[in-house]
C-alpha cells in the first residue's frame, strides 16, 4: 500500500494537463491527500488519522466527503479490520468508527447468498446508529443501502428516506441509494428513475453533486436495457434517447467547474465518460477521458468485469483511435464518431 501512495503522489508530480495520462501512469482508486494519510497509518494498524479525518468532515458538514471517505475506509477494512476494531475498543461511542463500522457490516453481507437475511438482521441495529448520529445524513445512506438489499417494502424504506433527506436534502450518497432502490423495485421504470434524478438535480445548489444523479440514473438505464445508439440490441426511443444526452450534458457542465486531473471528479468524469460512450459520443467522451487525467475510478467499471482497469484502458484507446478515424464533424449537435454504442467488448 506504501509503494502504491508513494506512485500516486509520483503521478501527480509527473502529469501535465495538456499531456494525456500514459498507461503506465494510470491510478486505480488512488486516495486524495486527505484520505492517504488516514490509509496508511491504518495500514500500520493506527486509527487516530483516520478519526481525524471523519470528525473534521463531520463537524464542517462535508456529507460528501465524509460518505467517500467512509466508503474507502470501510473497503480498507474488510481486509485488514485490526485498526478499526481497535478504534471501536478505544472510543466505542465514536461517530466516525460506528459509521465506518456499520458500512463494512453492510458489505460484507453484500455479497453473500443469505444477503437479505442477513442484512434484515441488521437493519435495527444500523437505523438505530443513525438516529443516534444527530444532523449527519451519512448513516442514512448506509441504512438505506442495508434495506434495499434486504428487500424493505416501500414504507419502511420511506420512513428512512424522510430521516436522511430531513437532515440533508441534497445529499447525493442518499439519492443514489433511493435511485437504485427504485430501479430495483421497479425494473423498466427507467422514466420514472430519470423522472427522480432529474427533480433531485433541479432543486440542487449548482455545486451539489446530487446534479449528478441524472447522470447515475441514464447509466442505470443503459446497464438495464443494454440499449446505445447502433448496439446490436436496439435504439432507445427518441423521447428517453434526448432524456440521456441531457443528463450527459448536465454532467458535463458540472465536470467543468472540477480542475484538470482532480481525484475528488474522477468518479464523475469516470462515468460520464462511460455514458457518453454508450451515447455514441466519442468525441465527448475523448474529453473527459482526458479530463480525469490518472485518475481511474472501479466504478461504473467494475460492473461489467473484474478487471476495471483494463476494460478503462480498452475503452480509452477505443475511444481514441475512433475520434482520430472520424471526419471533421459539421453542423449542430452533439459530435459523434466510431461506430456503436457498446462499452468496449464484453458489454452486458
Amino acid at each position: 500500500m506504501l509503494r502504491a501512495f508513494l506512485r500516486t503522489a509520483a503521478a501527480r508530480a509527473r502529469s501535465r494537463p495538456s499531456r494525456p495520462a500514459q498507461d503506465d501512469d494510470v491510478l486505480l482508486d488512488a486516495p486524495d491527500d486527505r484520505l492517504a494519510p488516514a490509509l496508511l497509518a491504518a495500514a500500520r494498524g493506527e486509527h487516530t488519522p483516520a478519526a481525524g479525518l471523519l470528525a473534521g468532515t463531520r463537524e464542517a458538514a462535508e456529507w460528501e466527503h465524509r460518505d467517500g471517505y467512509t466508503t474507502r475506509l470501510a473497503a480498507f477494512s474488510r481486509s485488514r479490520s485490526e485498526w478499526l476494531d481497535t478504534w471501536r475498543a478505544t472510543a466505542p461511542e465514536d461517530p466516525g468508527a460506528t459509521l465506518v463500522a456499520s458500512r463494512l457490516a453492510v458489505a460484507r453481507h453484500w455479497d453473500s447468498p443469505d444477503r437479505a437475511e442477513l442484512l434484515r438482521r441488521l437493519v435495527p441495529a444500523v437505523t438505530a446508529a443513525a438516529e443516534a448520529a444527530g444532523p449527519d445524513p451519512v448513516p442514512w445512506r448506509t441504512a438505506l443501502d442495508a434495506a434495499r438489499g434486504a428487500g424493505a417494502g416501500h414504507a419502511e424504506f420511506e420512513r428512512l428516506w424522510a430521516q436522511a433527506v430531513r437532515r440533508s436534502p441534497h445529499h447525493y450518497g442518499c439519492h443514489v441509494a433511493a435511485l437504485e432502490y427504485l430501479a430495483a423495485a421497479s425494473p423498466g421504470a427507467h422514466r420514472e428513475c430519470l423522472d427522480f434524478a432529474e427533480t433531485a438535480a433541479q432543486d440542487a445548489p449548482e455545486d451539489a453533486l446530487v446534479r449528478a444523479l441524472p447522470l447515475r440514473a441514464a447509466f442505470t438505464c443503459l446497464r438495464a436495457t443494454g440499449t446505445g445508439v447502433g448496439s446490436a440490441t436496439g435504439v432507445p426511443p427518441r423521447d428517453l434517447r434526448v432524456r440521456l444526452d441531457a443528463a450527459a450534458d448536465r454532467a458535463v457542465a458540472l465536470s467543468a467547474a472540477h480542475p484538470v486531473a482532480d481525484p475528488w471528479a474522477a468518479e464523475l468524469r469516470n462515468l460520464l465518460a462511460y455514458v457518453l460512450v454508450r451515447l455514441d459520443r466519442r468525441a465527448d467522451a475523448a474529453e473527459q477521458l482526458r479530463l480525469t487525467g490518472p485518475y481511474v475510478t472501479s466504478f461504473p467499471w467494475d460492473r461489467e468485469t473484474d478487471d476495471p482497469l483494463g476494460r478503462f484502458l480498452q475503452v480509452r484507446a477505443d475511444v481514441r483511435a475512433a475520434v482520430a478515424a472520424a471526419p471533421p464533424t459539421t453542423g449542430s449537435g452533439h459530435p459523434r464518431s466510431g461506430r456503436g454504442g457498446r462499452v468496449g467488448r464484453g458489454d452486458h
